[in-house]
């Protein structure tokens, strides 16, 4: 990926998305999958790129400061927590459920692996790792919430067409930024382009397209149990190996914290 700013990187990926999008639905004009009938949206619901923009903030200075593992299996209990949260409240259109008994095991398992991993996380600041922790469970939070707002604007635009304009609000968002807080930063890592080769430019961008137009086709197709459990748990064992393959992190108390955390998404569901 790009290694000069964070928020350069946001924008690269986010205008690589866009124009990966757009061939898309150009090129598959007559295909009903990818440009279906669309309907009238009300304006909150397109706006979904705003959530992406924290939710990778904090995941990019958490992975750095605490490692892929803790970071993830945050970031996943925030969804579950979030979960509850619709489930309770009928957010955003969500069907209202009431809180179980196995939701509420589910939630003290997944607590127990992430407080696992902290305690033996072989971090001499435990403060820190605590606190990084904690932004990536509000990152979980976001991004159950940012699933929720575009799947239902996928409902009513199609899902390229969602995909798209989550990433055209977010590309908006982080320019804006860039202007207001660090243009002369953001200007000097843009020159920097020219220091990488094509695909490091554009891999983060087309990965995230494959990303959103999944979850937009998927989600609405297959029961929330399998998706949350499909898509906790991939998320965590990613972290792990990336843990592995790239710090050569790979302990005992972050597998068994990994399973536990797995194990509570499965007792919920």
């Amino acid at each position: 990926g790009l290694r000069k700013t964070n928020n350069v990187s946001i924008a690269v990926n986010q205008f690589v998305g866009i124009l990966t999008l757009t061939a898309i639905m150009v090129a598959g004009r007559g295909n009903k999958t990818i440009n279906p009938t669309r309907q009238s949206a009300p304006l909150w619901r397109w706006f979904g790129g705003l959530f992406g923009l924290f939710i990778l903030t904090i995941n990019y200075f958490s992975v750095k400061e605490i490692g892929a593992t803790i970071s993830m299996a945050s970031a996943v209990l925030g969804q579950c927590i979030m979960g509850v949260v619709f489930d309770l409240t009928g957010f955003m259109g969500m069907e209202k459920r009431k809180l179980s008994t196995r939701k509420i095991l589910s939630l003290v398992v997944s607590f127990a692996g992430i407080l696992l991993m902290l305690v033996f996380s072989g971090k001499n600041d435990l403060g820190e790792v605590v606190l990084f922790a904690f932004l990536s469970i509000i990152s979980g939070a976001l991004t159950m919430t940012q699933m929720v707002y575009n799947s239902g604007f996928a409902k009513l635009k199609g899902p390229f067409f969602s995909a798209r304009q989550n990433v055209i609000s977010g590309l908006a968002g982080i320019v804006l930024f860039m202007l207001l807080f660090n243009a002369r930063e953001s200007a000097a890592a843009l020159k920097g382009l020219a220091d990488l080769n094509l695909f490091q430019i554009v891999s983060g961008g087309m990965l995230g397209c494959v990303v959103v137009v999944s979850a937009n086709i998927v989600i609405p197709k297959i029961p929330g149990a399998a998706s949350s459990i499909l898509m906790s748990a991939g998320q965590i064992m990613t972290a792990v190996l990336l843990d592995f393959v790239l710090y050569s992190m790979l302990d005992t108390p972050m597998i068994i914290g990994s399973v536990l955390m797995i194990a509570g998404i499965m007792i919920a569901e």
